[in-house]
């Protein structure tokens, strides 16, 4: 392993930005606060919120390019406010600089009274579907938006669920009936109609054909549906249907302790297993204090890039049979099969094997976990080999992606698009190199990229990555270091079994810490990991108590997903799949 600069966000003159936003929009317009993460964070009053924006995606030296996140909190019951600006809600805004490998937050007050500001779309595309967001959960409507409707939840839906006045579980709400003028009325609601969403009918005397793709379709990988504006078979516009699969993940982050939320992670990316753990107890310890023990730190990321090794496997058959080759998802899901091994031994569950926790892991590695990898690493590369022979050089298999789906670095980066996407662009960013995380920069990996931003550069860039995973599997191996599994800080949770018999004490701590949890002090952290699938955030709200006040999950597939329309237009229907199969989506991972 060998060691690389890591950089520090807390080493970046915040002081110098505060200073150069209130040169720009007032002494009184900006407070600076203090985080657990030591992000830059910001409140700036409603009325200089677009401009602050505006400035620091275009003007500042060294820019903030990419809206990372955009999301809001309900502050009505909290009892830790941040800031001294009175809130009745909060806009948060994660913007990303590249050029100074550092994320700024900025928080905007508001009134319940007057829930609206600005919209940023004009800023950011990507900010289109993060306000309908915001718009749909809390409320908080947009001026200028150029679509402002619900999202996630359904359009008959009454209230705005990530309120804290709306129920957190079905025993708060009565029986569901479902009445049959109910479900005309569900169904009605369900209709398109093109010129609710600016589209034309018809052009020149002609109709344009209006095509469902989904929500039951193979090609969706799940619950999403597409509606498509056809000329014959070019694809004039696309309108992505989300929300099936939604199922109130942060609202139950909000209600479950900090340690039983664990695995409600694992079925957001269901195919990312511990990844999704590792984003969020990154956040959890950020908070808390924690500093996790070395030999835990690697058993993470030995498991994390077993995990991305799965889940690029299954993208890889998925994708070629998506375009008609059928041979390759056997052989992908047999592979699947002989991590999922590895995975049992050491976990004893597969998909979701609900492992990491707050401090640690929850076990140490069982006898004989190494010979079960270094197997393991022995029998693929052999076999990515082959694929490369069926799959990636296949004629029929190029023609389908070359030049299909391409975008541009700055597209990217506008439309908030992290992981293989980005770096088939051309683009050397891994956020495992760029903000190390549990030990990273000890490894020695390279970060593949493509040149040409299409379907093909992703699918390269994403082959290429399974070969680094091994390498950097082979390297926790044999570098795997002695000592604990989990940090003895008392707020790490569990706590290690050991520790529980000697006394009366020492059980009724772990009883507690088990049933109630830990209490997390007051404050506010973001954790973020470079995921199967892009960039994977957690934003966590405490407010010094056995649960979250606020969960917020940044996925990466919500921001791809997005850009669907982009890439589809002027394309025909057959590279509608293609596209849909090198973003590699997970439903769970867009819905939440």
């Amino acid at each position: 392993m060998t060691a690389t600069a890591k950089i520090d966000a807390r080493a970046v003159p915040i002081d110098l930005l505060a200073g150069e936003l209130r040169q720009r929009l007032g002494t009184d317009a900006v407070t600076t606060q203090t985080t657990a993460d030591g992000i830059p964070t910001f409140w700036i009053v409603r009325e200089s919120a677009h401009d602050a924006l505006n400035y620091l995606k275009e003007k500042v030296h060294q820019p903030y390019r990419m809206l990372y996140d955009f999301t809001a909190i309900d502050e009505s019951m909290r009892a830790h406010p941040d800031g001294p600006p009175a809130s009745d809600f909060t806009l948060v805004y994660h913007l990303l600089s590249f050029d100074r490998n550092q994320y700024v937050r900025i928080k905007v007050p508001m009134t319940k009274d007057e829930p609206e500001t600005d919209t940023c779309t004009d800023l950011w595309p990507a900010a289109n579907w993060y306000e309908r967001e915001v718009w749909d959960m809390f409320g908080i409507r947009f001026r200028g938006h150029p679509h402002l409707e619900r999202i996630l939840m359904p359009k008959t839906w009454v209230g705005h669920p990530l309120r804290k006045d709306h129920p957190a579980r079905a025993t708060e709400m009565g029986p569901f009936h479902l009445p049959d003028e109910k479900q005309d009325a569900e169904q009605e609601a369900m209709r398109f109609r093109p010129e609710d969403w600016g589209m034309r009918k018809s052009r020149d005397g002609e109709d344009f054909i209006f095509l469902n793709v989904g929500p039951q379709h193979p090609g969706t990988h799940g619950v999403l549906r597409v509606i498509l504006q056809l000329d014959g078979e070019e694809i004039v516009d696309a309108v992505p249907d989300i929300g099936f699969h939604h199922r109130g993940a942060e609202k139950m982050g909000e209600r479950q302790s900090w340690h039983t939320y664990i695995p409600y992670t694992d079925r957001i990316d269901y195919l990312g297993g511990v990844m999704n753990n590792m984003a969020y107890l990154m956040a959890v310890e950020k908070l808390a204090g924690i500093t996790v023990p070395p030999r835990a730190q690697v058993i993470r990321v030995m498991l994390a890039e077993l995990f991305r090794i799965i889940s690029h496997l299954v993208w890889y058959g998925t994708f070629a049979q998506d375009l008609g080759q059928l041979s390759p998802v056997f052989y992908t899901f047999n592979d699947r099969e002989r991590a999922f091994g590895i995975i049992e031994a050491i976990c004893g569950a597969r998909m979701h094997p609900n492992w990491f926790r707050i401090g640690g892991v929850a076990q140490d590695l069982p006898k004989g976990w190494d010979g079960l990898i270094r197997d393991f690493l022995k029998y693929l590369p052999p076999r990515l080999a082959e694929y490369d022979k069926q799959v990636m050089q296949n004629r029929i298999f190029k023609s389908r992606t070359q030049g299909v789906g391409a975008f541009t670095k700055e597209e990217a980066i506008e439309w908030g698009v992290t992981g293989p996407g980005l770096r088939a662009c051309d683009f050397e960013w891994d956020f495992r190199k760029k903000q190390p995380y549990s030990g990273y920069e000890q490894f020695k990996f390279d970060v593949p990229t493509g040149t040409h931003g299409d379907c093909y550069d992703r699918a390269l860039v994403r082959v290429e990555e399974m070969r680094q995973s091994l390498g950097i599997i082979e390297q926790c191996v044999n570098n795997m270091p002695e000592g604990t599994y989990k940090s003895l800080h008392p707020l790490a949770c569990p706590p290690l079994k050991e520790a529980t018999m000697h006394d009366i004490e020492t059980l009724i701590t772990h009883f507690l810490g088990v049933s109630w949890g830990p209490v997390i002090p007051p404050g506010e952290a973001l954790g973020a990991i470079e995921a199967t699938k892009g960039n994977n955030g957690y934003y966590l709200v405490s407010d010094g108590s056995t649960t979250s006040y606020r969960t917020r999950i940044r996925t990466p597939s919500f921001a791809h997903m997005q850009m669907l329309p982009r890439l589809a237009r002027g394309r025909m229907i057959p590279d509608l799949f293609a596209i849909l199969g090198a973003m590699d989506f997970v439903l769970a991972d867009v819905d939440r």
